[in-house]
């Protein structure tokens, strides 16, 4: 069964400014999401690296509105955006995120997440599915 779905569409060009602000990037994304190599911002560079920030702060968008609950209660630094083994994006959430996942949605449910930027937008959708906890299936 659906939980709840989001979608979010952020403008690329406004991370520009987040980018030469590290504690914005620190306050609002996770370590994991944290590229290494901001200092020093290489002018070919800025644009990917605001594409990427773009999609995954999207994301944090699109959960929040799929949970329900907007960003009341999150912390954003606590959850965010790996590639699983084969390359597609995926949630990683920390014990504050998975505590409210829990209260939410109970013990047994997926966070489906697709990514997408192109120079001006990055667009992110989230789909929140619950399973039955006896049987692992959906509901």
């Amino acid at each position: 069964m659906i939980f709840g779905i989001g979608t979010d569409i952020v403008k690329v060009s406004r991370f520009e400014k987040w980018l030469k602000n590290p504690e914005m990037i620190q306050r609002f994304f996770n370590k994991c999401e944290i590229l290494p190599d901001l200092v020093p911002l290489q002018e070919n560079k800025i644009q990917a690296l605001c594409e990427y920030y773009a999609a995954r702060f999207a994301s944090k968008e699109a959960f929040s509105k799929a949970l329900g609950t907007g960003f009341a209660g999150l912390e954003l630094s606590d959850f965010g955006i790996i590639k699983d083994e084969n390359g597609k994006p995926d949630f990683y959430f920390g014990e504050k995120t998975s505590v409210l996942i829990q209260k939410k949605c109970g013990n047994s449910c997926k966070v489906h997440v697709s990514i997408s930027h192109e120079k001006e937008f990055a667009v992110s959708f989230v789909m929140i599915e619950k399973y039955n906890q006896a049987e692992g299936q959906n509901v």
